[in-house]
């Protein structure tokens, strides 16, 4: 879903995405190590989450679910959250923390739309905002190579507009989202070099 050879070009960039409120693709190793998700977050990331008095989950996958339901007016100012494919980014200012997530699964979060959209490739839980909040849809989910269905079920996007769906990593995906009325079928998918956040999502 986003190089520049001078400054201008990249003070625009710059402008671009504090715009679009999403990350573009590149940015920080996210897990040198490749051990995968472990259980607490650390003293660090406790710290900083303490700091926008946010009670620190058991997991990352936790601390996804909880940032990605906050109301807007409720979104800590100051703190991105942008989740990667091996890794949630925690950063403030200059000050970044890196946590693991499971190397089995992929996190796609999805914002529907009808006219007004933004380009993501990584989804930030406290900046991202979709044109659909609190709306109902029916998702489906299935797997390109076995034909296999993954997700069959009726999901409510956030507030925020976004709706939320764990998948096994490694595969190329079908999505179908329908609302009763108008749909939008997307050839995605889990590997690394996919995006995290879709918003080419177009209900017709």
């Amino acid at each position: 879903m986003l190089p520049s050879k001078t400054a201008a070009s990249l003070a625009a960039l710059t402008l671009l995405l504090s715009l679009t409120a999403c990350a573009a693709a590149g940015g920080t190793d996210t897990d040198p190590t490749g051990s995968g998700a472990s259980a607490g977050l650390g003293a660090e990331a406790d710290a900083m989450l303490a700091n926008y008095d946010i009670e620190a989950p058991a997991s990352p996958t936790d601390l996804i679910d909880q940032l990605q339901a906050q109301p807007l007016a409720e979104r800590p100012d100051g703190l991105m959250a942008s989740v990667r494919v091996d890794a949630l980014l925690l950063s403030v200012g200059d000050d970044e923390i890196s946590l693991a997530l499971p190397q089995d699964e992929f996190h796609l979060s999805i914002a529907p739309y009808l006219t007004d959209t933004h380009e993501c490739f990584y989804h930030s839980l406290t900046t991202c905002v979709g044109e659909l909040g609190g709306e109902d849809f029916h998702l489906t989910v299935t797997d390109d190579a076995s034909e296999k269905v993954l997700f069959d079920s009726d999901i409510t996007t956030f507030e925020n507009g976004f709706f939320d769906v764990t998948l096994p990593a490694g595969l190329d995906i079908t999505v179908l989202i329908d609302d009763g009325e108008r749909s939008v079928e997307l050839p995605l998918g889990t590997r690394t070099e996919d995006p995290t956040c879709v918003t080419t999502a177009q209900l017709s």
